[in-house]
């Protein structure tokens, strides 16, 4: 690293969660944009915490991180003169807030931060929120040099990291069902209306999918994919939805079925609730054995890919960067 100290920085964002289950009004508001929730709605997000005893999703953000400044100061820091790497974690709708984590690192001394959505995926407009509050924080650290990331659903570290965890699960079959176990990859639903107006995101969820099943050589008819976490609204939402899959997988004689989210970065109440217990409710109901794999957390190979994003970010054009999209990577 360069002997002159000079310092780039890595802000992972994500979604949000509450911390408590009395910040849980606060947090749905947020997601609302500031519109109060009914109160069943609260109650029921609530229970959903409870159950699972909480989110986890800040404490493996922050370990995620850790792990990636770990990753690329030990690979000898960011850009050509070896800056040092500092990271911190900005979140959308609940406190660290993404203002908040600009300000840390700017704290920190980094001059040029590379800011990662913590979807591999990017629409101009489902992540649009990341962006604006991006613009934003510019103004509050307006001598840091940020620079967004943009789609890495393909990024090969990350698709073999997938596959890999993927892999582990079904080692853990039984020889006889481990070559024909059915597979269901999963992505979070959105509002039909919104996809209508930005393709390009379904075609990059494809992309992920099919990139993933062709990295393990499951053959047609082993695999299918769906979407699951619709939300609490009456509008259209996108199909076919994971719970529909399973009673179609015991008739055609299976007894088991394995999920495997290719969106979700960590384990999160989209993980733990309506995978972990929801899904899983419905597949045994089904009368299926219900599996999912590892989520990806700090695994060492995912922690290079974000490292790798990072640090091509780090590297843009700065004209191009200081563009409030996202710049692909």
């Amino acid at each position: 690293m360069s002997a002159g100290g000079e310092v780039a920085g890595v802000l992972l964002m994500t979604y949000g969660s509450p911390a408590t289950l009395e910040d849980v009004p606060a947090y749905l508001a947020s997601v609302r944009g500031g519109r109060p929730a009914a109160d069943e709605l609260v109650q029921e997000f609530k229970r959903r915490y409870a159950l699972i005893g909480g989110s986890p999703l800040l404490a493996i953000t922050r370990a995620q991180a850790a792990a990636v400044a770990e990753r690329m100061n030990a690979d000898g820091g960011a850009g050509p003169e070896g800056r040092r790497v500092v990271a911190a974690v900005g979140m959308r709708h609940a406190p660290p807030q993404i203002a908040a984590g600009l300000e840390e690192l700017a704290r920190a001394g980094a001059t040029r931060v590379a800011a990662v959505i913590l979807s591999p995926q990017y629409s101009p407009i489902i992540m649009g929120g990341y962006n604006r509050a991006v613009d934003a924080a510019r103004e509050r650290a307006p001598r840091t040099d940020v620079r967004v990331a943009g789609a890495w659903h393909l990024h090969p570290l990350f698709l073999e990291a997938l596959a890999q965890r993927v892999r582990e699960a079904l080692d853990r079959f039984p020889a006889a069902e481990r070559d024909s176990v059915p597979v269901i990859l999963t992505a979070h639903s959105l509002p039909k209306s919104v996809v209508d107006r930005e393709p390009e995101y379904l075609d990059q969820l494809q992309a992920t999918v099919h990139a993933v099943v062709a990295r393990l050589g499951l053959p047609a008819g082993r695999w299918q994919f769906a979407y699951q976490s619709a939300g609490h609204t009456p509008e259209e939402w996108l199909k076919p939805d994971l719970k529909d899959l399973l009673p179609g997988l015991r008739a055609a004689g299976h007894r088991s079925v394995l999920v495997v989210p290719v969106q979700f970065l960590a384990d999160h109440l989209e993980v733990l609730y309506d995978i972990d217990v929801a899904a899983r409710q419905e597949a045994e109901s089904a009368g299926l054995a219900f599996n999912r794999i590892e989520s990806l957390n700090t695994m060492p190979q995912f922690v290079a890919a974000l490292a790798d994003v990072a640090r091509r970010t780090l590297a843009l054009d700065p004209a191009a960067a200081r563009s409030s999209e996202a710049v692909r990577v």
